[in-house]
């Protein structure tokens, strides 16, 4: 090999070294840098006829697609998650857990021991009076609770809101990116930073909305939405977020756009074409997905229970149970009537009968919804309007056959059995009417009321029905407070010693049982109740409780899959210290070496031109 072979293959050295170092300070300055993935310089060997010499084509970047892929899919998942477990665990603080202080058993518990109290001395001031303060607790428990539930909707909302301007601006910067990319006089450290920079955006955008990435040979990504919705391609999408304002509990998500009374989420691709990423459950992953779940659905049966504890509290203490008097045909035929004159819109009428001896039970509800359904307790709920007596046994004549249901007077519904065919007997009808006054001589009263001192009834016909949102309305009677006399006199002038009232109203409450959901639309998807007023708040405490711990479980396990790719990640493209310097001490020395050559050369090369 010549001299000036020698010298050149030294020069390329130290070129190739030089621009290893430059590489390896730019690892060692980003070491801590999030996003930052290591750099290593590509280098070649040129062979000719004569010598050979390195030459650098370019910087290789730590990339591992089906890692990354993986990575923004666990991205997705876990926001989702984590959102839900911080929603959830506040819940969980402000219900509290069962026997806790403070919890809805608890107070319950003690508002049946002051009601116990009170039924042995009902003509107690202070036993009276603790009763109004421990149901004046229990209504104000369930108004905070109700508004707190409410208030976490509103955040969602809030959040969304936060989320959709986060999103547009980083699609806008990835869609930059992209553009930038194709510049095909960039140099490899800029493309470099620029690729850390799309990755950091991908994954930003995959916290909000689960995202697949198309990653392409020039460097630009396409992004779309797992169900296929393209976000980024030729253009960037835009989310659009229009707050439905104040939520309250009728504020609700709807199939329909028009009757929806929550915000809408939907996004305009760069064609102008709309979707509604909600309605057309586009939405599988990101903190969107978790935030429009707990707006629409888990706040939502949130409320929906403690509306049905409301309502059963409120029932247990204003029901008047009327039990059917006898009735015959006089041709055989035998059962029971029942005045139903008194019957207001949501009261019922219970009916029970056997079929060859298997128990048949049937609710009979003062309603004009006309649903016809069975409850989660396998009871058949009929909606009929009660207000017509007659009208009302025609229609229930059709639903019951083989028993003979009639009016035989004005305000008056009859159910006989099948007389000599003996296969159907009447066992049971029994109206179920809400106390008007608190002095009537009806040991029912009306403890708690809605709003405005009206009586709750659970009526079925008003848009949206009584009870939603009643555990945000639900107070005591005014004149209760006023007078707590009317806790013990159920008739003007009677005597405060008579413990009447308080053992109805605690034989009610034991004995009164209530099926949640008022139509199958409403009862799909939802966890029924079923049970007396401590078994409702039970059965509420334990859903609401496994729920609760179902989600901060899978949060805490997303989270650990996460920071299990994560680190791998950090292996695969983290700046290793230790690698980087024992790399530079190898440079270093490759640097000497070849200015060694280049120094020899040099001598020599002055050697052969003083001798000539």
């Amino acid at each position: 090999m010549g001299l000036i072979s020698s010298l050149s293959n030294a020069v390329s050295g130290l070129r190739t070294s030089q621009d290893s170092i430059s590489v390896l300070s730019r690892n060692v300055a980003n070491a801590g840098t999030p996003g930052y993935h290591k750099q290593s310089l590509n280098v070649v060997d040129y062979n000719s006829v004569n010598s050979s010499y390195a030459r650098t084509t370019g910087i290789n970047r730590a990339f591992n697609q089906s890692l990354q892929t993986y990575y923004n899919r666990q991205v997705s998942d876990t926001a989702s998650a984590s959102v839900a477990g911080d929603y959830l665990n506040k819940l969980q603080a402000l219900l509290g857990k069962p026997g806790a202080s403070g919890s809805l058993d608890t107070m319950f518990g003690s508002f049946k021991n002051s009601l116990q109290a009170l039924a042995t001395s009902p003509d107690d001031y202070p036993a009276r009076a603790n009763v109004v303060a421990e149901a004046q607790g229990m209504a104000q428990r369930l108004n905070m609770l109700s508004g707190m539930v409410q208030e976490m909707r509103q955040e969602t909302e809030t959040q969304i809101a936060n989320n959709v301007t986060n999103v547009n601006a980083m699609l806008v910067s990835l869609n930059e990116v992209n553009n930038r990319m194709l510049d095909l006089g960039m140099t490899d450290t800029a493309r470099a930073s620029l690729l850390d920079q799309r990755d950091r955006l991908v994954a930003g955008i995959a916290g909000v909305i689960d995202v697949q990435a198309d990653y392409r040979a020039n460097g630009t990504v396409a992004l779309m939405t797992r169900s296929g919705v393209g976000l980024i391609d030729n253009g960037a999408s835009t989310f659009k977020f229009t707050s439905a304002g104040a939520l309250s509990p009728g504020a609700l998500a709807t199939s329909e756009a028009t009757d929806s009374r929550v915000g809408t989420l939907q996004l305009v691709t760069p064609s102008g074409l709309t979707i509604d990423l909600i309605r057309q459950g586009v939405l599988q992953g990101g903190e969107l997905a978790g935030l429009v779940q707990l707006r629409d659905k888990t706040l939502v049966e949130a409320q929906n229970q403690l509306d049905e504890i409301a309502g059963a509290l409120a029932k247990s203490f204003s029901t008047i149970t009327t039990p059917g008097s006898s009735a015959n045909d006089g041709a055989g035929r035998t059962g029971l009537v029942a005045d139903i004159s008194h019957l207001q819109p949501g009261n019922d009428v219970s009916l029970t009968y056997t079929v060859n001896g298997a128990e048949q039970r049937v609710r009979i509800v003062h309603s004009t919804n006309g649903q016809d359904f069975v409850d989660a307790s396998g009871q058949r709920v009929i909606s009929v309007d009660l207000s017509n007596a007659g009208a009302a046994a025609a229609i229930l004549q059709t639903k019951l056959p083989g028993i003979a249901i009639t009016s035989p007077a004005a305000g008056k519904l009859q159910a006989l059995d099948d007389g000599a065919n003996g296969t159907r007997d009447i066992t049971g009808l029994t109206t179920r009417g809400t106390a008007n006054g608190m002095q009537t001589g009806e040991l029912g009263m009306a403890l708690f009321v809605d709003q405005g001192g009206s009586a709750f009834t659970g009526n079925l016909n008003t848009d949206p029905p009584q009870i939603l949102g009643f555990a945000a309305r639900i107070s005591i009677n005014p004149a209760v407070v006023a007078d707590n006399r009317l806790l013990v006199q159920f008739d003007v002038d009677h005597t405060l010693g008579d413990a009447s009232r308080p053992e109805y109203v605690l034989k009610q409450l034991n004995s009164m049982s209530f099926v949640s959901g008022t139509t199958p639309a409403q009862n799909a998807g939802r966890h029924q109740l079923n049970g007396n007023v401590e078994q409702l708040i039970g059965q509420v405490l334990n859903y609401q409780g496994t729920m609760i711990g179902a989600a901060l479980s899978q949060r805490d396990d997303r989270v650990l899959t996460l920071d299990t790719i994560t680190s791998q990640m950090e292996t695969e493209y983290g700046v290793n210290m230790d690698e980087e310097m024992a790399r530079l001490t190898q440079l270093q020395s490759a640097y000497a070496a070849n200015a060694r050559i280049v120094s020899v050369v040099k001598e020599l090369l002055d050697t052969l031109f003083r001798s000539t």
